[in-house]
């Protein structure tokens, strides 16, 4: 006769162990792709000017595009920084909190930029530190200090003037790149551009 408890106890500690593996993974998933997209917000505020006057819908268009970019973008990217740092603390045993911070905001700024070259290529990088910390848990769990990293994590919030300084950067760098990317179309025959690249 099956002994139920006996199994449970072999299982439960597997069963805990794949819903892990696939809510992070699917998390990362997600997380991943949205943070590499050229084109991040879907939002298109410009639809909520009716004016049938083009100068003043034109206005208004501008208006709302400066609101998605300058309020609704650092947010996202605030989350992405916050994640990505939380990440790298973990994977990193002798880095300071400092070091930390600066690689974290390099890697945001790396995705942006890539993503408006190739966006796959931003995937690949995007992706990058979160499954390494996947697959460093899974090869050797000892490797993680976990007392140690969430003192770390601890100690960000009194960087805060560093990280606002790095969050102001990547708001500027997206701004220049959604310009230069703007000239880039203006100037490039619309037969000349490469065709939209489809969701995977």
């Amino acid at each position: 006769m099956i002994d139920v408890i006996f199994s449970w106890s072999i299982v439960k500690p597997l069963i805990l162990f794949v819903l892990s593996m696939v809510f992070y993974s699917v998390f990362i998933f997600k997380f991943y792709r949205f943070v590499a997209k050229r084109d991040i917000f879907k939002l298109n505020l410009k639809q909520y000017s009716k004016s049938s006057n083009t100068i003043i819908r034109n206005f208004w268009g501008s208006i709302l595009y400066v609101i998605e970019y300058v309020f609704i973008f650092p947010i996202f990217t605030f989350f992405w920084y916050g994640m990505i740092a939380v990440l790298l603390v973990f994977l990193s045993r002798e880095q300071s909190v400092q070091n930390v911070l600066l690689v974290s905001i390099a890697l945001v700024g790396a995705i942006r930029i890539t993503a408006y070259y190739n966006e796959d290529l931003s995937k690949d990088l995007a992706k990058m530190i979160p499954f390494a910390l996947l697959g460093v848990f899974l090869v050797d769990i000892s490797f993680f200090s976990f007392s140690s990293s969430f003192s770390l994590v601890m100690e960000i919030p009194g960087f805060w003037n560093t990280i606002l300084h790095y969050l102001l950067f990547v708001v500027i760098l997206e701004f220049v790149l959604r310009i230069g990317h703007g000239i880039y179309r203006v100037f490039v025959k619309k037969e000349d551009l490469p065709p939209p690249q489809k969701e995977k």
